[in-house]
């Protein structure tokens, strides 16, 4: 079965987690977009979606999906996004399209945080895949430095992306990152940084993994 698939396949086991008349927060990425996809079937049946990007809204009112700004709910009910690598305990390094920021908020304001993606995505160990940092312009070059000390990782300019928030990428290559709460709480602290794309202190509470086999179920661990 090939990525699409796959994808597809957990994108649309997402559905049974939206309750009728609930706030439904909508990531970014190639899954999402099959779940945006999916999610057309029931618009008249949901209060509206809060997407954590401008492409994500676009997508959403294409299909008449209602889009309402986060402010002007109380939180989502539940979230859907989707995972650059996420771990058995449902932590996650997300951003590779550079949404992380808006998306770290839209999960920090929902009750419920469903990841979805394909079974290529869980790992041991979080960091194969390039941590994304946003990062203030003029902090560009000072947050490097300090990464490299920090994480003992190579920051790279994510080139020709600039964030929804008019920001710039960080990619940190090289890292294991063995503790990603603590990582995550550090490199915030890191003046100049406006989120990094550890989901490690607000993780998914339940995954929904693709695989050739059906879409495996795991919930987090208490």
């Amino acid at each position: 079965m090939d990525a699409n698939a796959l994808k597809k396949m957990a994108a649309e086991a997402a559905l049974k987690y939206v309750e009728d008349d609930t706030v439904v927060g909508v990531g970014t990425g190639s899954t999402v977009n099959y779940f945006i996809e999916a999610l057309a079937s029931r618009k008249a049946r949901i209060e509206a979606a809060v997407a954590s990007s401008e492409a994500s809204a676009q997508r959403l009112r294409a299909l008449h999906i209602p889009v309402k700004e986060l402010n002007d709910t109380d939180g989502c009910d539940v979230y859907i996004d989707g995972a650059d690598e996420v771990t058995e305990h449902l932590a996650m390094i997300k951003g590779g399209g550079a949404a992380l920021t808006r998306e770290k908020i839209v999960a920090a304001a929902s009750r419920r945080f469903v990841c979805i993606c394909d079974a290529s995505k869980k790992v041991p160990v979080l960091g194969k895949f390039p941590l994304p940092v946003e990062v203030i312009p003029m902090a560009r070059s000072y947050v490097a430095r300090e990464l490299v000390k920090l994480t003992g990782g190579m920051p790279e300019l994510r080139q020709g992306v600039t964030t929804d928030n008019g920001n710039l990428i960080l990619d940190v290559r090289g890292l294991q990152i063995l503790k990603p709460m603590e990582m995550e709480a550090d490199i915030n602290q890191i003046a100049g940084v406006v989120a990094n794309g550890l989901f490690a202190r607000r993780p998914a509470d339940v995954l929904l993994l693709a695989t050739s086999n059906g879409v495996q179920t795991l919930n987090r661990p208490r």
